[in-house]
């Protein structure tokens, strides 16, 4: 049986589930709403505040979503409650980050400043302070679409292994390489 799928997954306060007819499953909680379509294979129920996945046989395909379905509710289930953060620093003499509005501007060391449009559901700050990298916080309750965007965007300069610049994830371990020795 699959570890993951088989976990119940406990509904906080102030989330609400419903799956339709057609295995369509709409979770809506204090942050927002998301919904999701269930292969018909796999069924979904809800037990007082609990929510079970549950799968017809022990065939490859059915384990494979079953524990794929139950990370994506439970995804949908956190975000609508607790939303998700990515923050994003760039590292680079002269690099910067403005917003405007859905337009994110960055100066990354290009000939020309980059102007990329965020999709609404994701809001973004960016945040320079004297003396460190610039930050970009990405917030949203989709956890794929923060993660596609923060993808996008550490796309743009991704981290050289010599120097170290580029945009990173806060936190993120670069591995660095020696450079040239000069002889002599």
């Amino acid at each position: 049986m699959s570890r993951i799928g088989k976990l119940p997954i406990t509904l906080p306060e102030k989330v609400e589930v419903t799956v339709s007819s057609n295995n369509e499953v709409i979770v809506k909680g204090p942050k927002g709403s998301l919904s999701t379509m269930v292969d018909r294979d796999i069924t979904v129920s809800q037990e007082g505040n609990t929510l079970v996945v549950e799968r017809p046989t022990e065939q490859k395909r059915h384990k494979a979503m079953h524990g794929l379905y139950r990370s994506l509710i439970n995804n949908m289930i956190v975000g609508v409650s607790q939303g998700y953060k990515e923050d994003l620093e760039l590292v680079g003499v002269g690099y910067k980050a403005t917003m405007a509005g859905t337009t994110l501007e960055l100066a990354l060391g290009y000939s020309h400043n980059i102007f990329l449009s965020l999709p609404d559901e994701v809001k973004a700050t960016a945040v320079t302070e004297k003396g460190k990298a610039p930050v970009i916080t990405l917030e949203s309750i989709d956890k794929q679409l923060i993660g596609q965007v923060a993808a996008k965007i550490r796309s743009l300069r991704k981290v050289e292994p010599y120097k170290g610049k580029g945009i990173r994830f806060v936190g993120e371990v670069v591995r660095r390489k020696a450079g040239k020795t000069a002889s002599k």
